[in-house]
């Protein structure tokens, strides 16, 4: 099986993922949407000093997003959108606490989606161990850093998280990958402001109007380009 984030068809799997989405998820794509509008625009217009991740966690997430969707002459990848800007953002919120769902026990791992989040860790602590477990795992394998790899190694190495091959300690490696892969689309296609998909450029790609007040006259114009440029709810 291919990783979703690194085959040579994502920019039409993330076409057709988006497409399928409502206007209103696209909009505020971030789940919750509970980043402050004033942090998370300042973030987008300027260089981003992480909040929540320290040093080497925010490297090797940077190089993580790269490799799940990086720049091609199609749009812009995951680090020109600013994809683990919003990570970071977000991990200040509600969500990233686990304050918007259950969390207690029992819990059932690999569960349908229809169960909601499955784990006793809330994200932001999801991200700490698995991003520590994750280095250490690579070093015990590889002798180098994940951000010291060539792109087929990291494709490799993220091909092993989503198959669950890889252990990286406390966090099953399944687990992982589906949250980065989930947050990864979602600072792709959110609103700016929440820190991600800078300049519109996703929506743009996608011809995607964004938070525009009308443009139902367009809605049944199958295969017209829409003329107006996406317009952010900022």
């Amino acid at each position: 099986m291919k990783t979703i984030g690194i085959s040579p068809h994502r920019r039409s799997f993330l076409r057709k993922a988006v497409t399928a989405a409502p206007a209103v998820a696209l909009v505020a794509a971030a789940g919750v949407g509970a980043v402050a509008t004033t942090t998370a625009g300042t973030a987008a217009q300027g260089t981003h000093r992480p909040v929540y991740f320290n040093p080497a966690e925010w490297a090797t997430l940077q190089a993580l997003v790269d490799r799940l969707i990086p720049a091609n002459s199609d749009g812009p990848g995951a680090l020109e959108a600013g994809v683990h800007e919003f990570i970071d953002l977000q991990m200040n919120t509600p969500y990233a606490y686990g304050k918007l769902w259950f969390m207690q026990a029992p819990f059932v791992p690999e569960s349908p989606p229809e169960f909601g989040y499955q784990f006793h860790m809330a994200p932001r602590d999801l991200y700490r161990s698995a991003l520590a477990g994750l280095e250490h795992a690579v070093q015990a394998k590889l002798g180098k850093a994940f951000t010291a790899l060539d792109a087929a190694q990291k494709d490799a190495v993220i091909g092993e998280l989503e198959k669950g091959t890889l252990a990286i300690g406390a966090v099953p490696p399944k687990t992982f990958f589906g949250q980065l892969l989930q947050n990864t689309r979602e600072g792709y296609f959110s609103d700016p402001v929440h820190g991600g998909n800078k300049d519109m450029a996703a929506w743009k790609m996608i011809n995607f109007p964004g938070a525009r007040g009308d443009y139902m006259d367009w809605v049944e114009q199958y295969g017209k380009h829409y003329p107006l440029p996406p317009a952010s709810i900022a």
